[in-house]
């Protein structure tokens, strides 16, 4: 641990200060996302090439794992729900019953059908482990709604209506998620599974999340203005605050265990209902530098801790070619399609070209490694309940869908010009 305390913040400030130096050029010559050069710097220091840091030998990293995304995915949904503009998810309710109704069902089942064929499992296997992968990533996403060249090149609501879905999806996962779980659960009978399903997730972390978030976000606004308006408040408080929010709900709703990160969502798009935080803040790019630094910190973290010996174990029926296949046809297959078919009914994507785009930026990233993890931690509360392939099987799944979105999608970005 005194080695690690060492070498890590070498490794994270030297890369942080050479990339710096050059990410400019990285990002809009060489077209290369952050995530992208940050997953493959950890990749190279990790134990399976340099050997020069392995998380491992320091943490328990499912645990960690679990919650470095928790704290990342909150405070990345909170930013999205900041900087939508005013009343957005009411004033475009078509867009996003659309993109979180039909859509993601349909990202959901189409998942489940090529890892069941993949993998060999039971369908309600792949539902559980397609419920980590159906949600976008909004960290990913940034590439492409946040910016100088996203704002150059993507039109504003194209950005919009991503960064609305990826931030609020990743609440909404849950539903899919122990929809799967209970299913699974031997102990549970379908009629059981199906009324924990809705007390416990819908009416308990969906609803009471959504009401919680709505409530802190109008008083947090309100209190800030107050500050504000009797000068108590200093400027870099001021601007740290959505950060501060976004910490604070995730303690608070753990504590009574419902669903955080759809409340950091709501939350922060409740904190700028009238767009005052937003247009007061606009100009400050506090936001943008710690959320970098974090997004950063985590894919170098991703990188270091992707288990390459479990991308081939044939008791599993795991094997590299599968699931190089699999991670190419959820790519193309999971979510293209039905965002294209249902153009005519989506507002936001005023032609085919738009939905082609939106269709295929829809990343998978922190939110899937998230959801995994926290699976993970659901079966270990009852082992004896579940079979165990349900819980070998799913992190080497999921963790090389997330390795081949951040690659994919991470050199794609030229197709990021659509007018």
């Amino acid at each position: 641990m005194t080695l690690a305390t060492k070498v890590v913040p070498a490794l994270l400030g030297g890369f942080i200060c050479i990339y710096g130096l050059v990410s400019g050029f990285v990002k809009e010559r060489l077209f290369l996302s952050e995530s992208l050069v940050a997953t493959l710097f950890g990749i190279v220091i990790g134990p399976q090439a340099i050997n020069l840091v392995d998380p491992r030998d320091y943490v328990d990293v499912e645990k960690f794992t679990l919650e470095f995304a928790r704290y990342v995915i909150a405070i990345q949904v909170m930013a999205a729900g900041i900087t939508l503009p005013r009343r957005y998810i009411v004033r475009k309710w078509r867009t996003m019953s659309v993109l979180l109704g039909p859509v993601m069902v349909v990202m959901w089942l189409v998942t489940a059908g090529i890892i069941m064929l993949m993998f060999e499992i039971s369908f309600k296997q792949a539902l559980l482990i397609a419920s980590c992968a159906a949600p976008t990533d909004p960290i990913l996403a940034n590439s492409v709604v946040k910016g100088r060249y996203a704002e150059a090149n993507v039109p504003k609501n194209v950005r919009d209506a991503l960064s609305a879905e990826s931030g609020i999806n990743d609440g909404l996962g849950f539903p899919f998620l122990y929809f799967a779980l209970y299913l699974l659960n031997e102990s549970y009978s379908t009629g059981h599974a199906m009324a924990k399903w809705f007390y416990w997730t819908w009416c308990y972390q969906i609803l009471l999340s959504i009401a919680i978030g709505i409530i802190v976000g109008y008083v947090a606004r309100k209190l800030l203005r107050l500050s504000e308006a009797y000068d108590l408040i200093d400027k870099e408080s001021f601007l740290a605050f959505s950060i501060g929010l976004s910490i604070f709900i995730v303690g608070c709703l753990q504590l009574i265990r419902s669903d955080d990160v759809l409340c950091c969502f709501i939350a922060g798009h409740s904190f700028t209902w009238d767009d005052w935080f937003r247009e007061e803040t606009k100009d400050a790019h506090f936001q943008e530098v710690l959320d970098g630094l974090i997004n950063v910190s985590f894919f170098i973290y991703f990188g270091a801790i992707i288990p390459w010996h479990e991308f081939k174990n044939p008791e599993l029926v795991i094997e590299p070619w599968r699931l190089v296949l699999c991670a190419l046809m959820v790519l193309f297959l999971r979510r293209l399609p039905v965002v294209v078919l249902l153009t005519k009914i989506t507002p936001a994507f005023r032609n085919y070209r738009q939905s082609i785009f939106a269709g295929w930026f829809g990343p998978i990233g922190v939110g899937a490694i998230f959801f995994a993890e926290t699976v993970l931690e659901e079966i270990e509360k009852e082992p004896e309940n579940f079979h165990i392939r349900s819980r070998e099987i799913i992190q080497p799944i999921i963790i090389f869908l997330i390795l081949s979105s951040v690659l994919v999608h991470g050199i794609t970005l030229p197709l990021v010009y659509i007018g």
